[in-house]
């Protein structure tokens, strides 16, 4: 920077030739410096003191915005710090299929202690006790002036209890928040659905996992935050599966069974539309295992997956429809059914005497033992175990829940010509209702082999063939004629042209010693409409006894059957099917033009 000079040359020589004093030039020179060096001084204390005040500014402004975010937030306690992976809290919805919710979260809470934050323990613990009748007071008491520095109270509560709790004001009682899984229905779809619990779990949030059905069986792709919170969608639909669980349990009641089951699956992509285990449950507050006894008493046992069955003379339409294809017999042809058949020691009888033979459309009508043996006997042991393999009765079912692998059939250790024989009238092989639903839609849909889902299916496959579409419709109309003058004519619906096979096996004894006398299974496989199978239904009644006519009654045409009537007449209309009605031929003349 340029200084001009106290004492300029020009300036001081040009003073002293006009007399003046140049002591006076430097004077103002003087002055004029320090005025400038004032007035920068002064821009440089300006200029500093604005930018402290923006500072302040900016730094109340904050301060007041967070205070701000505070006084309208919700009060959270504080989280403690974790080591690893974090909590996953959030899980997906599980839905039917129109979308209506089976599954889904509910926001709660928490309630623990820090016992060496509580003023008077003594007071927390009454009031504990007095909102949570099923916690010891003595027992709390006894734990807060003890050593413990953490103790969970409840694992979830309402928010009523939450400001009961808060009304005792102790500061060592504290919430963190959780979501706990919550099913809408109740106690509708619980053996499907199973139930949630708490995994890991932590103040500030709690790890929810499946303990059984689908929650289990997808329990990662529930927990998945890669989904997106997208939902589980089942082929189940809920209005159905309600019906069918009013009607079956009616039903049972009526019948005086001690359980029941029901399985109703689409013939052409095996999924399951309904499926009922009664006794049930309610997943929200689901039971505890039984640690002795029969599980399959616990209300926790699915019936329709887990429960192995005889299923009886079900079974004979495999027998009849296998020989039809294999060309040995056709809808026609005449069966000897003299009785009883013998086999070494074993004799094998029919309920009623039906003469010297039958075709074998009436041996699936009048469902005879004999007559079904004698065709078993033409096909062959080797022979009739493949195709029951191929119709999914050697294996577990492929149903997505983890209780199906425990419902593997029964199978016979040596499948000898007598194993054949008993097995074509559903003796001597114990398989599932869903086993069941399988195979019929496998004969009902033109002979393809389906898989049974619970998982909505967009574009069904079609599976490989079992059967000609031939003997489909041959295998069809003979169960219809069961239907229309057999043993199932109380399974007649008006306008749905039901099809079915009746079946009541004697029930095992539970220590392997025989049969009961008085204790049967009792199954109607049925097909719906007939002209154009749509959909199966499997009835199956545990122990049934009905007093009609004078006499009790156990077998399936007197309990099963008008159950699953009951149940087609209720779900057919909430499946879209419209009742077909037969209209008459008017008679009389027509007027015709040429």
């Amino acid at each position: 920077m340029t200084r001009t000079p106290l004492r300029p040359l020009a300036r001081i020589l040009k003073a002293r030739e006009t007399g003046e004093n140049p002591d006076v030039i430097e004077a103002e020179i003087r002055a004029k410096r320090h005025e400038e060096m004032h007035d920068k001084s002064r821009q440089r204390a300006e200029g500093r003191l604005l930018v402290l005040g923006l500072a302040f500014f900016c730094a109340f402004t904050t301060i007041g915005a967070r205070m701000g975010t505070l006084a309208s937030s919700v009060p959270e306690e504080p989280r403690a710090t974790t080591v690893g992976n974090p909590i996953i809290g959030q899980r997906s919805d599980i839905v039917d299929r129109n979308g209506r919710i089976l599954a889904t979260n509910l926001a709660t809470h928490s309630l623990y202690a820090h016992p060496r934050d509580m003023v008077d323990p003594a007071n927390a613990a009454k009031g504990l006790a007095a909102i949570f009748p099923e916690l010891d007071e003595a027992e709390l008491l006894a734990d807060f002036i003890g050593e413990r520095k953490f103790l969970w109270i409840r694992r979830q509560i309402s928010p009523e209890q939450m400001q009961a709790v808060h009304d005792i004001g102790s500061p060592g009682l504290l919430f963190g928040p959780r979501e706990m899984r919550l099913y809408p229905n109740g106690s509708v779809a619980a053996h499907i659905l199973g139930g949630a619990s708490y995994g890991r779990e932590g103040v500030a949030s709690a790890e929810v996992i499946g303990v059984a059905g689908v929650e289990r069986q997808f329990d990662g792709f529930l927990r998945d935050p890669a989904n997106e919170g997208a939902p589980l969608e089942l082929s189940l639909d809920l209005t159905v599966q309600a019906a069918s669980e009013q009607v079956l349990a009616g039903g049972m009641s009526i019948m005086s069974a001690k359980g029941a089951a029901s399985v109703l699956m689409d013939v052409h992509t095996g999924e399951i539309i309904s499926m009922v285990s009664l006794p049930d449950f309610d997943p929200n507050n689901r039971p505890r295992v039984l640690t002795s006894g029969d599980q399959s008493d616990s209300p926790l046992f699915n019936r329709a997956v887990q429960g192995v069955y005889e299923l009886g003379s079900t079974f004979k339409i495999f027998a009849v429809a296998q020989a039809m294809e294999l060309g040995l017999i056709n809808a026609n042809t005449m069966i000897d059914t003299q009785g009883p058949l013998t086999w070494g020691r074993f004799r094998i009888r029919d309920f009623h005497d039906y003469g010297p033979e039958l075709t074998s459309t009436d041996v699936i009508v009048e469902s005879s033992n004999v007559g079904t043996a004698r065709i078993a006997m033409q096909i062959g042991a080797d022979r009739q175990r493949d195709f029951l393999g191929s119709l999914g009765f050697l294996e577990a079912t492929s149903v997505e829940m983890g209780e199906a692998a425990s419902g593997k059939p029964l199978l016979p250790a040596n499948w000898s010509e007598i194993s054949a024989m008993t097995i074509s009238y559903g003796h001597g092989l114990s398989s599932s209702p869903v086993h069941l639903a399988t195979a019929y839609a496998s004969i009902a849909n033109g002979g393809h082999r389906v898989e049974p889902t619970l998982l909505r299916v967009e574009t069904p496959e079609v599976g490989p063939r079992i059967l000609s579409d031939a003997v489909s419709q041959s295998a069809i109309h003979m169960l219809r004629q069961v239907v229309v003058r057999g043993t199932a004519s109380l399974g007649e619906v008006a306008g749905y042209e039901v099809a079915g096979k009746t079946g009541t096996a004697d029930k095992p004894r539970e220590n392997g010693g025989g049969y009961y006398d008085d204790k049967v299974i009792a199954t109607f496989a049925s097909v719906f409409p007939a002209s154009d199978p749509k959909y199966v239904l499997i009835v199956t009644l545990d122990e049934p006894s009905v007093y009609t006519l004078g006499e009790t009654r156990r077998t399936a045409g007197w309990t099963a059957v008008p159950v699953a009537a009951e149940m087609i007449r209720r779900v057919a209309p909430l499946l879209g099917l419209r009742p077909h009605v037969d209209t008459p031929q008017s008679i009389g003349v027509t007027l015709t033009s040429n």
